[in-house]
């Protein structure tokens, strides 16, 4: 092809001592393709998050190279930004306008946790009665962001596929006793609020839908890649 475009985990860098990444990128130099490739954070592109990935760019008709940042630290596009205008629910509800804004149900456990939870807070903020005992070993300290809440004014962590679990990272709402819910996750991946991942009058299994949105390209990273490839060909004179 052409052009070629590819977006993952910083990791891939240096899986293998790098051998692979390196190997790749060899076999394009040796077919006369142009290479740019960087690690980039999606919250400097306009996305709610923070997620760093690897992008890499290549062309056979020319010099391309991924467009510059657009945003700053002066202008995140942050969680309340994103969210706060979506309806308060509770844990275990569903919106009634809205199928994906739905939350998992909390156990009276993980409830009393999150009301013991401030925003940005975690499980270090909790009395001891309610702390893990994987948490209170020594090698369970450094966990600091499980069981924890978003910040309002700030961008939401790293989203995974299992990213509307309470305790799987900092995904609970900054203010409402919950995680996030998928609609919200979907959101802080930069899907359009209108964008149904399947028919909204047929069942879903709300899981295969979470790893969807997790696994995905956040959206606006990927117009970000396809504007820094348009402007290459429109550079070029390429139809």
């Amino acid at each position: 092809p052409e052009i070629i475009s590819i977006e993952n985990v910083p990791q891939l860098q240096t899986y293998k001592n790098g051998k692979v990444f390196k190997d790749f990128v060899k076999v394009l130099k040796n077919n006369n393709y142009s290479i740019d490739y960087k690690i980039v954070n999606a919250q400097e592109y306009g996305v709610p998050q923070r997620r760093k990935r690897l992008i890499l760019l290549a062309s056979r008709i020319g010099q391309i190279e991924l467009i510059g940042p657009t945003h700053s630290h002066r202008d995140y596009n942050t969680v309340r930004n994103a969210i706060c205008h979506l309806p308060a629910i509770l844990d275990g509800e569903s919106c009634e306008t809205d199928k994906l804004h739905r939350s998992r149900k909390l156990s009276s456990l993980n409830k009393r946790r999150i009301e013991a939870t401030p925003e940005g807070g975690s499980w270090k903020d909790w009395d001891k009665s309610l702390v893990l005992d994987c948490h209170r070993k020594h090698s369970g300290k450094s966990y600091g962001s499980v069981y924890g809440r978003m910040k309002w004014d700030e961008v939401s962590p790293t989203l995974t596929t299992q990213c509307t679990g309470y305790g799987n990272g900092r995904y609970g709402h900054p203010i409402q006793n919950r995680a996030i819910s998928l609609r919200e996750a979907a959101i802080l991946q930069s899907f359009p609020e209108y964008y149904n991942f399947i028919d909204p009058a047929k069942p879903f299994t709300p899981t295969v839908i979470e790893r969807q949105i997790g696994n995905a390209v956040p959206v606006q990273l990927g117009r970000i890649i396809a504007l820094s490839i348009k402007k290459h060909i429109e550079q070029f004179g390429q139809n």
